[in-house]
């Protein structure tokens, strides 16, 4: 006669056992474990950030009508069902580009503070940062370029437009005035020429490069060179101001 112990035996195949654990669910730990992966965090805003940068590459590079979604995705290096899930389309994703290259020049100029300034110091400032913002982002000037060449069809149609329409213009004619009210600028200046004038001296410059260093037999790109043509800036929207005032 067998004992109590004997009856109650596990008599179940060590096949069927196998198969119910692998049917049982694994917690977090175990699958990082078995894959040998760190857990997947999601970043939403460093994703899109992702995205926005490696569309900037691709349609700096290729045009508007060149950029592949498919080439831009693997720049990112996220699944394209990512990247139409953030912006839509190739045509949304362009003007998320676009907005954000403006907001970034906007934003820099705000942080400027020229309202703290002395009219002759603001000037400076400006025209410097100016500058400096296209040497440091050239893609700034290449974007603006495909975007030119689109007709400015996209500009018209964000939804934020007044958001990159420069408040640095309104800044300007404050400048201007009390420049105007010291006796340091002459007056009539219209402040939207001028700050054509101030982007033009500075994007002409960066945009040329390296055809001018050809055509002029000087490497436009050597520190020296760069110090003297901002400081050449300067002092001509200084000497236009300063010429003829009362």
């Amino acid at each position: 006669m067998q004992d109590g112990s004997a009856s109650s035996k596990d008599n179940t195949p060590k096949e069927t056992t196998e198969s119910a654990r692998s049917l049982a669910p694994e917690d977090g730990a175990a699958k990082v474990r078995r894959k040998g992966a760190e857990p997947r965090i999601r970043d939403p805003e460093r994703t899109r950030a992702k995205i926005l940068s490696a569309a900037r590459d691709e349609f700096c590079g290729m045009g508007f009508n060149g950029a592949r979604v498919d080439d831009i995705a693997d720049r990112a290096k996220v699944n394209k069902r990512l990247l139409y899930h953030y912006f839509g389309n190739k045509e949304a994703l362009y003007s998320a580009v676009l907005l954000d290259a403006y907001q970034e020049i906007r934003q820099g100029e705000r942080e400027l503070s020229l309202s703290q300034r002395d009219p002759v110091e603001a000037i400076d400032q400006i025209v410097r940062f100016t500058f400096r913002h296209f040497l440091e982002k050239p893609w700034f000037i290449r974007i603006l370029a495909v975007e030119n060449l689109q007709n400015a069809r996209f500009v018209k149609q964000l939804k934020d437009i007044n958001s990159i329409n420069s408040p640095l213009v309104a800044e300007l004619e404050r400048i201007l005035a009390s420049g105007e009210e010291l006796g340091v600028f002459r007056s009539g200046v219209d402040p939207l020429q001028l700050y054509i004038s101030i982007a033009g001296l500075g994007y002409f410059y960066v945009s040329n490069m390296q055809t001018l260093s050809v055509v002029f037999g000087r490497d436009l790109s050597r520190l020296s060179m760069i110090q003297e043509r901002e400081a050449v800036a300067v002092a001509m929207v200084l000497d236009y101001l300063r010429a003829g005032r009362s």
